[in-house]
């Protein structure tokens, strides 16, 4: 999915948001990575939009994560995958990432740890 802005400050923000939010993820895949079964690889897409994804493997079984859909569940409120990379849909930046106008490093991390976790949790509960 294609986020779309509904003013500019809110483009503003994504655009602060957007890089920490991918290093959070990244990081935190990584830390859950290293405590778990799962074989994690990362290949870069180029059709339809340009990306990531994330390639795990445990035996026979195998799931593929978009990370930009990632990032976009840290940035945004409520976001919900579409699974249609070329959807454009309006989006509200998750404001309590930010404190007093600076980026709130902790509440990011908080909460990409978070998603993160919980794609361990489903992978664990097949």
């Amino acid at each position: 999915m294609k986020p779309k802005f509904t003013t500019q400050l809110a483009w503003e923000q994504a655009q602060v948001l957007m890089q920490p939010a991918l290093i959070r993820i990244l990081d935190n895949i990584r830390q859950f990575l290293e405590e778990s079964p799962w074989q994690g690889t990362y290949h870069e897409t180029q059709v339809p939009v340009p990306g990531y994804q994330l390639y795990l493997e445990l035996g026979h079984r195998t799931h593929s994560i978009d990370i930009w859909e990632l990032c976009y569940q840290v940035c945004f409120l409520n976001y919900q995958s579409t699974h249609t990379p070329t959807e454009v849909r309006e989006v509200e930046i998750d404001t309590s990432l930010f404190e007093e106008g600076e980026l709130d490093w902790e509440r990011l991390d908080e909460k990409a740890k978070s998603i993160v976790q919980q794609i361990f949790l489903n992978l664990q509960n097949e």
